[in-house]
């Protein structure tokens, strides 16, 4: 007899039974409760292969109905690059201070695109898959995870041709772009961090999705990604202000692993580190708190 059946044999047969010590004596919970942050954890790695296949699938379905499918993922920010080489660099002329400007600008467009399109990724996780999170039990952080996780599959491709890029700009390698990976890394945990807390925020209130693109695209003009903020702006608070802050932290960094002129810091690894773990562990813990909230309404 499973422990269920004998839980309810157990209330049929007598008067004045403690309902929830019964349920504790055969461990069963109530649907829809916050399980404890240490059981949480165990279950998102005992879902790791659906968090894998989830994100597998959403990066594969992303351009499976355009005619050029997965190139999309190249050529997207590519064309963004190209579009902002013309007006910010030829036009406006805001290549100050920067030697080789193509490569500055596209890793900077490279990378602020993956941030960007894994928080907006992240905010829609819950809303744009309600109907899994209500008929479905399991920890709901699986799903700005894999979120995520499908943008950085989807990235991938796209760095071997950034890489050609620099190259073909004079960049040689050395032995700062294996720092690269890292840098990476810390970026994408940066950003899962980022689409927990704007995953929570959707889902009480569903009109911030139309407020974060704008967020998005003010980050965009203050983060550095096509001119360099320590040359616009020197070392005043102002400027301190916004090279420090998360987004040109690590488009600063990732050009400091690939790009000659641009510096390695301990600092910047340091700022890179903090934001990362403030974000991941501080988004996670704020998304957990409200676990049983998500589905309902």
């Amino acid at each position: 007899m499973t422990h269920s059946s004998q839980a309810t044999a157990a209330v049929g047969d007598g008067d004045g039974v403690d309902a929830a010590a019964l349920a504790a004596r055969y461990g069963l919970h109530r649907v829809g409760t916050r399980p404890s942050l240490r059981t949480y954890l165990r279950q998102m790695w005992e879902r790791r292969h659906f968090i894998a296949a989830l994100a597998s699938s959403n990066a594969y379905s992303r351009n499976q109905n355009n005619y050029l499918g997965q190139l999309w993922a190249i050529l997207n920010p590519l064309f963004l690059a190209g579009v902002y080489l013309l007006v910010f660099g030829v036009l406006l002329g805001t290549r100050g201070g920067v030697d080789n400007y193509v490569g500055f600008l596209t890793v900077g467009i490279f990378m602020f695109t993956f941030a960007s399109t894994s928080l907006m990724s992240g905010a829609k996780s819950i809303t744009s898959n309600i109907g899994m999170v209500r008929a479905l039990h399991f920890p709901r952080a699986a799903l700005p995870v894999a979120a995520v996780l499908a943008e950085l599959a989807t990235v991938l491709p796209a760095l071997a041709v950034l890489l050609g890029i620099l190259l073909a700009t004079g960049e040689r390698p050395t032995w700062s772009w294996l720092a690269f990976v890292p840098a990476l890394l810390l970026l994408y945990v940066f950003s899962t961090g980022a689409a927990f807390v704007a995953a929570r925020l959707v889902v009480g209130s569903r009109d911030l999705l139309n407020l974060i693109p704008l967020a998005l695209r003010l980050a965009r003009y203050v983060s550095g990604v096509f001119f360099s903020i320590q040359h616009y702006t020197g070392d005043n608070p102002l400027g301190l202000l916004l090279e420090y802050q998360p987004l040109a932290v690590y488009l600063s960094l990732v050009r400091s692993c690939l790009l000659a002129e641009v510096p390695q810091s301990a600092l910047l690894w340091g700022f890179g580190a903090g934001w990362a773990l403030l974000f991941a562990i501080g988004g996670f813990l704020l998304f957990w708190q409200r676990e049983e909230s998500y589905g309902r309404g």
